[in-house]
């Protein structure tokens, strides 16, 4: 058909552009992107290939890109993955050796506590784990584990007066329902510490526990010997659980081995409950959630939607079966649905019970792309999911998506869809340069026995991650297109922002992480239940936060620094609140100096003495002066409210008003794109 022609020209074409007679009519354009493709495909057959659009640029995706040199790469890395600055004796390696040092210092840093907690912290982002419903020890069903609630009658009697005796008994509770919730969390980070291979988060036949969270599985005392301190409610150890009992113990779970069938994440207590069943959905949720989060798959866009649902629904008897538009999704879900059918119970009591009824007749029995599960692999049908999944190339590829997310604060673009759009090759283009680059590494991550460690290393090697800008103007709108998504700008999260403040400041602020202040959600934070996904836009709300943490933080640290011997100090290691500016060229020099080693702390900026930069933040400093001095009578003192310490030492001398105005330096520079965005 596309070598056909009708008077020379092809036959296809005129068929598509409705100039042949036939039943479609005109399909497409001739001036829509998709003749244009189609024309070159008949081209092509014909043997007359059209070349593509002058438009395209062809040049090397990076051509004009400029790149972090290797001491601000060494920044990022520390800050986003170690929460903390990079020592002397790393920046001199970087001096030395380049990129090459960077390599050694990142596998440093995947050993340091700090990283495991941003692991955490960032695959709860992605599998909303913690946010299930009710109080974490219902994920355990009462029929299951009766000692569940073991806190209440735990013996405090050696803690104090009753009073006492119910603060401890709140505190038990607190720190048992977190550790409950971490668990899974803690599975990843034992898998990566460890350097299993990560095809274990669907595949371990172990989860995680706790001296707290073991007393509610019941099997503390067969554990407690392998615990370095049964007060810590957060040490965790590998175990596993014994096959589920009814509590009238009677058997209630068929295992052969008489363990519980763990499967990694899919089969806790807390991954199931986090989505739970119903009658309507019967499993379906935790099918699109387990395409989702192990295969990268959004399931719900495999077909477009049924238009017209009742006139389906009047013509077959059973549409999920039988109607075309129904089954070309529900053929992949539903099989995988009736997999968890083990996992029923819908009193939220738990997760684990079979349907009273057996499982449903009208859908696709269990199984996974066409294969069956086997009856004698019933009792274990989430290790036999897990162990496919695993083996799908889709899932090595899902991982290095979930780790550039965790790297680059959003996740990797979509396929451009608009085939009409002006840009859309060069968005294809941009697309497929992502996509090249993380089918690439999903390789090297699945040679390399899954550790998940590899993809951080060769996602930070990569030059999508060491984009710092481009070198030259840029105005070509296909190339605009191009460039749209690359680069590492994102807002920092109000975790990674009170992280950034500790690791600079040397201590916290504290109001975005604290659970009692509102900041945390306002500032784009997450609950993981009502509010799931992370504000990447500033709002109103946030612009007042950063000025409330610029001003507060700078209050509090400013005149602390000063108050220090000068090698102690974080902020003014070189200067002294006597010097002032204009007075002379030397303390023009050393204030110059001072915002200099201000813009590398703070900014992670480069600059010398002359930068246009460092001649703004002097001309603010020594403005905030000169506008004080011209009020008249100034207070010799630092406010009472910024005072070194506060309530217990004399207000700070400040007879020049120079540790105010260094108050004001460095409350502009905390407001900068530069510290607030990564």
């Amino acid at each position: 058909m596309a070598k056909a022609q009708e008077n020379g020209q092809s036959r296809l074409l005129l068929k598509v552009s409705g100039k042949l007679e036939h039943g479609g009519g005109e399909v497409l354009e001739t001036d829509s992107t998709g003749y244009k493709i189609l024309s070159r495909f008949a081209g092509q057959n014909a043997g007359t290939p059209r070349p593509l659009s002058a438009e395209l640029d062809s040049r090397p995706f990076f051509d004009g890109i400029q790149m972090l040199t290797p001491r601000r790469l060494l920044r990022r890395v520390t800050l986003s993955l170690g929460a903390r600055l990079p020592t002397a004796v790393e920046q001199a390696a970087v001096q030395e050796n380049g990129l090459e040092a960077v390599d050694q210092i990142v596998d440093r840093i995947m050993q340091e506590e700090a990283f495991y907690e941003r692991l955490q912290e960032a695959f709860n982002d992605i599998l909303l784990i913690r946010g299930y419903d009710g109080v974490p020890e219902t994920a355990l069903s009462y029929e299951h584990f009766e000692h569940r609630n073991w806190y209440q009658k735990y013996d405090l009697s050696s803690v104090g007066d009753e009073d006492a005796q119910r603060e401890a008994r709140y505190k038990l509770a607190r720190e048992y329902r977190e550790a409950m919730l971490r668990e899974p969390l803690e599975l990843i980070k034992y898998i990566v510490r460890t350097e299993r291979p990560f095809t274990e988060i669907l595949t371990a036949d172990y989860i995680m526990v706790s001296p707290y969270t073991s007393r509610g599985y019941g099997i503390y005392e067969e554990l407690k010997g392998k615990f370095k301190d049964h007060n810590d409610p957060f040490e965790y150890i590998p175990a596993r659980l014994p096959s589920l009992q009814h509590r009238d113990g009677r058997s209630h779970q068929e295992s052969p081995t008489g363990f519980y069938p763990h499967a990694g994440l899919l089969s806790t207590f807390q991954y199931l409950k986090r989505y739970p069943t119903t009658e309507t959905n019967r499993n379906r949720l935790r099918v699109r959630m387990y395409f989702e989060h192990f295969l990268g798959v959004d399931i719900m866009a495999l077909a477009p939607r049924v238009n017209d649902a009742a006139k389906i629904t009047s013509e077959y008897e059973i549409p999920t079966m039988e109607a075309t538009d129904c089954v070309v999704c529900h053929k992949v879900i539903d099989p995988v649905a009736g997999l968890l059918q083990d996992y029923y119970a819908l009193d939220g009591k738990g997760v684990y019970g079979p349907r009273k009824e057996g499982w449903y007749q009208d859908m696709f029995g269990p199984g996974l792309y066409g294969e069956d599960l086997p009856d004698e692999q019933r009792w274990r049908s989430l290790q036999w999911l897990g162990e496919r999944t695993v083996q799908d190339p889709r899932f090595a590829v899902a991982m290095v998506k979930h780790v550039w997310y965790i790297l680059y604060g959003r996740k990797p673009m979509l396929p451009p869809e608009d085939i009409d759009d002006p840009l859309f090759s060069a968005k294809r283009k941009a697309y497929q340069a992502q996509r090249n680059e993380i089918e690439q590494i999903a390789a090297r991550f699945a040679q390399n026995d899954f550790n998940l460690k590899v993809i951080f290393r060769e996602l930070v090697q990569s030059k999508f991650y060491q984009v710092e800008g481009v070198s030259e103007k840029v105005t070509q709108p296909n190339r605009l297109a191009e460039l749209d998504d690359l680069g590492l700008i994102h807002l920092l999260s109000p975790e990674q922002l009170e992280r950034k403040l500790t690791a600079i400041f040397g201590k916290q602020w504290g109001l975005l992480t604290n659970r009692d202040s509102n900041f945390n959600i306002l500032y784009g934070g997450i609950d993981s239940k009502t509010v799931t996904r992370r504000i990447a836009d500033p709002s109103g709300a946030m612009g007042a936060i950063q000025r409330i943490m610029a001003n507060d933080v700078a209050c509090r640290n400013v005149a602390a620094d000063f108050s220090l011997p000068a090698n102690e100090r974080r902020l003014f290691p070189g200067i002294e609140p006597d010097i002032l500016p204009g007075l002379d060229a030397e303390s023009d020099r050393q204030i110059k100096e001072a915002i200099v080693h201000l813009h590398d702390l703070i900014l992670g900026r480069e600059d010398s003495g002359d930068d246009q930069e460092v001649q703004r933040t002097f001309e603010l400093f020594a403005g905030i002066i000169s506008d004080a001095r011209s009020q008249g009578d100034i207070d010799p003192r630092e406010s009472y409210a910024c005072q070194t310490l506060r309530e217990k030492t004399p207000r700070d001398p400040d007879p020049e008003y120079t540790i105010r105005a260094w108050r004001g330096v460095v409350t502009y520079l905390l407001r900068q794109r530069e510290f607030l965005y990564e």
